[in-house]
């Protein structure tokens, strides 16, 4: 172990800022040197395990990984990935995170690295899908397609997903990261432009509630995480229409369902309902699953693609087994309608969702709502 990198790992419990140490990092990738800050973190977790580290070991392995990761160039590719699979590194949740900032900052050619040196089965299925999110056609990339084609993976979750994107992906808001930070748009809040009156004479036809423990956990995949690891709270329900509904008559109906997040909706309260292209809907649940809530880190993109064709198949009530296709089609198939209100359900801080999907006979309306605060 080179003397400064020895240095480094013995005194670096001791340090109260460890900015310095970042610095190093920088410099010596800017030098061309990614192996050291590969070796250093290597040597980091060697030394200090992978549990119970002192937090100045926690906050240089992270720069490390960081930087390697979004630094340009197929050295640097290389010895992150040679980080992110060492002993005492390596892990299901890094892998997920590891794609994500690859994908964000490498060509598609260098990281054909990944599927045939140092990575994990897990980081190349992530790394397939993060690339697929950003355009990339990984069924035919050269030397990424041969592995996403494969046979082998066909029962990771993930595979079940297409190796392009479908029409309802369009527009998906992904992160941007740099060495010391990152940033992701929140597509929520407040529908705009598209309110659609509320016909009170309207007839409204009788309705039974048909929602199952299934339902529930299906359609709120994609939120999950804001209830599981933040403050949020997740309203999942699916309706049965004795008569076919239209899009005069949703407005009208989604108030009358005894929704707990829009209790107390009414004359003094405001309440939108407006359509909405099934693209923004995905584009919605997408965001919340991959980035998360208030708190959080959420899925990253693979898992969080999965997640949000997971909730918008049972918002249109795909059976479980359905394929992608048959999915992409019975959601252009539906009618999607946004909604908000200004009631006490609502944290209306940054973090709020209201959707409803109509089956194309009418008859079958389910509604997710989901919001979460800081």
């Amino acid at each position: 172990m080179a003397d400064q990198m020895r240095k480094i790992v013995a005194e670096l419990p001791d340090l109260t800022d460890v900015s310095g140490v970042s610095a190093v990092m920088d410099e010596r990738v800017a030098q061309g040197d990614a192996a050291f800050v590969a070796d250093l973190g290597i040597a980091l977790a060697r030394t200090y395990g992978a549990s119970g580290q002192p937090w100045q070991c926690r906050s240089a392995l992270d720069h490390a990984v960081r930087l390697l990761a979004v630094s340009t160039g197929r050295e640097n590719v290389t010895q992150a990935l040679r980080l992110f699979s060492s002993a005492g590194i390596s892990s299901r949740k890094l892998d997920r995170r590891a794609a994500s900032l690859l994908a964000s900052s490498h060509e598609a050619a260098d990281l054909a690295a990944a599927f045939t040196g140092h990575a994990s089965e897990e980081l190349r299925a992530c790394l397939v899908h993060e690339l697929v999110l950003r355009g990339v056609a990984a069924g035919e990339a050269p030397g990424i397609a041969a592995w996403a084609t494969s046979p082998h993976w066909r029962y990771h979750p993930l595979a079940w997903m297409p190796l392009m994107l479908s029409g309802m992906e369009e527009g998906a808001d992904l992160p941007s990261y740099s060495a010391y930070g990152s940033g992701h748009a929140m597509p929520y809040g407040p529908s705009q432009g598209r309110e659609l009156a509320r016909t009170a004479d309207a007839g409204v036809p009788s309705a039974q509630e048909t929602t199952t423990e299934t339902d529930v956990r299906a359609m709120g995949r994609a939120v999950a995480s804001w209830a599981e690891e933040s403050n949020g709270r997740i309203e999942a329900r699916v309706f049965q229409f004795a008569a076919p509904l239209n899009a005069e008559t949703v407005p009208g109906v989604i108030p009358t369902l005894g929704l707990e997040c829009l209790r107390g909706a009414g004359r003094k309260t405001r309440l939108s309902v407006a359509s909405c292209p099934p693209a923004r809907a995905w584009r919605v649940l997408f965001a919340a699953a991959s980035t998360g809530g208030a708190y959080g880190s959420g899925s990253y993109g693979a898992y969080g693609r999965l997640a949000a064709w997971k909730s918008v198949a049972a918002l249109t009530g795909c059976p479980e087994d359905s394929r992608a296709a048959e999915v992409e089609a019975r959601v252009m198939a539906c009618d999607w309608y946004a909604f908000d209100a200004d009631t006490k359900w609502f944290e209306q801080v940054a973090w709020d969702i209201g959707l409803a999907t109509l089956s194309p006979d009418g008859r079958r309306l389910a509604v997710l709502a989901a919001t979460d605060t800081d």
